[in-house]
């Protein structure tokens, strides 16, 4: 059994301009963990946050409620570009003990990067669902290759869009042609973060990892709003090869382009570059992905408009 935790990071409203304070990127992204390494990655994690964050311990609690402990990841990129240089250190060693955390119980990422276009029509909701489909569907091919069975648990946000989602899904798996995501078991569970070791570390990766470093490579000398921090380059040059080596990419099922896709996908609508810009230097891929994407097509980008 496999579990994808998904959460996301920055907006989902419009850039009206070069110089807006709204969130010029929008994360959504899947952490992937074994069913047989959740316990320990789960206890590693709490160990983690004891060891960094002592004072964070309420009153009176014991081991256990150290779960609800969160550490958000947009705290820890304002430190990342702060001006003190030991909370810099602080949150720039959380971060790496965290990325070792998910080397080390191999788990995999997935998702969807979109830098927003400049007064741009950017329709949240439809990039929101699309992305949640495309983590669906490469979450069913890895599921595929492993010859294993897996479960969505997203971040949970209101009623409303939860269910927008989750019926995205549902018209995926009963359509008449059949199931498009056979292993995956059930349409995405929503969880609350404080519950979840595996939502907090997607967090970790969405917010403090991926929307910075997108910010640094493709927003910063474009743009001028507040989220735009000197600072962020750190990220992308300590993790971007880790980063880009803990992706899952498949082997194209068209063989003459010789390429692999899936993994993290940008959507850059400001100055066009490539994935690779995200990751700073191309990583090796992975090893043991070498699969071709057979029964499961390539994700179609969404019907409605996006940037």
């Amino acid at each position: 059994m496999q579990f994808c935790y998904v959460d996301e990071a920055g907006c989902t409203g419009v850039l009206p301009s070069a110089s807006s304070d709204i969130q010029p990127v929008l994360v959504v992204a899947g952490v992937v963990v074994p069913q047989e390494t959740l316990a320990e990655l789960t206890r590693e994690f709490i160990h983690l946050k004891r060891e960094f964050f002592p004072a964070n311990r309420p009153r009176g609690s014991n081991h256990l409620d150290w779960i609800a402990v969160e550490v958000k990841g947009s705290e820890l990129r304002r430190q990342v570009a702060g001006s003190s240089r030991n909370r810099r250190r602080h949150a720039i060693g959380f971060l790496d003990k965290t990325v070792g955390l998910l080397e080390r119980h191999k788990c995999r990422l997935k998702g969807r990067v979109w830098v927003k276009g400049i007064a741009a029509p950017f329709n949240g909701r439809s990039v929101y669902t699309s992305s949640i489909q495309y983590i669906h569907d490469w979450f069913n091919a890895w599921l595929e290759f492993r010859n294993d069975r897996g479960v969505v648990i997203c971040d949970s946000r209101n009623k409303a869009l939860n269910t927008i989602v989750s019926h995205s899904i549902f018209t995926q798996k009963f359509r008449a042609v059949g199931d498009k995501h056979p292993l995956i078991l059930e349409m995405p569970t929503f969880g609350h973060s404080e519950n979840h070791a595996g939502l907090q570390l997607a967090d970790l990766v969405c917010s403090g990892l991926l929307f910075p470093m997108a910010i640094d490579a493709y927003c910063r000398g474009r743009l001028t709003g507040t989220h735009i921090r000197r600072g962020y380059d750190v990220l992308r040059k300590r993790f971007g090869l880790r980063l880009e080596g803990l992706q899952y990419r498949i082997a194209d099922a068209d063989q003459a382009k010789k390429r692999l896709v899936g993994g993290i996908m940008v959507d850059d609508q400001i100055g066009y570059r490539p994935r690779a810009s995200l990751f700073a230097v191309t990583a090796m891929p992975a090893p043991a992905l070498e699969v071709t994407l057979s029964t499961v097509p390539a994700p179609t980008p969404p019907t409605a408009t996006t940037p």
